[in-house]
């Protein structure tokens, strides 16, 4: 299978998980790549029990479509309660992508990507490019407030 540019895909739909409160100029990226490697992409707005969003997954899912540039039409954003495995394996998604900014995003991601691959489903963790690595969803609130 191959993309527009010439290259090769790594498959045919993966997942971009989070719980985009808000969505960043990190998560944008992201996604930006991603579609590079997947045919489809779905950003997947959830529900983290540990975190404490603005906005229902549903509000945070019609902002997050607002962001994305309208000739994306192989992105699409679903609000999401569940397993993202659950959501990979009823929607014939075989990859879950994560980003990460440093070392404890790193192991934190591993630990959970591990799990996953237990469950059947492959994590594909892209590094956050240098100028993004400073922001996340916690500094862009702050700034926000």
């Amino acid at each position: 299978m191959s993309d527009t540019t010439g290259g090769s895909r790594l498959g045919e739909h993966a997942v971009y998980p989070g719980t985009f409160d808000p969505f960043t100029p990190g998560h944008l990226d992201i996604v930006e790549r991603a579609r590079h490697l997947f045919a489809r992409i779905t950003v997947l707005v959830a529900v983290n029990g540990d975190k404490h969003p603005a906005g229902t997954e549903a509000e945070r899912a019609t902002q997050l479509r607002r962001k994305l540039p309208a000739h994306w039409d192989d992105v699409s954003v679903t609000a999401w309660r569940g397993l993202t495995v659950a959501f990979c394996r009823q929607h014939g998604a075989g990859v879950i992508i994560r980003g990460v900014r440093n070392r404890a995003d790193m192991s934190h991601e591993c630990h959970l990507a591990s799990m996953n691959e237990d469950l059947g489903i492959t994590t594909l963790l892209l590094p956050a490019r240098p100028r993004l690595v400073a922001i996340s969803s916690t500094v862009v609130r702050g700034l926000d407030s």
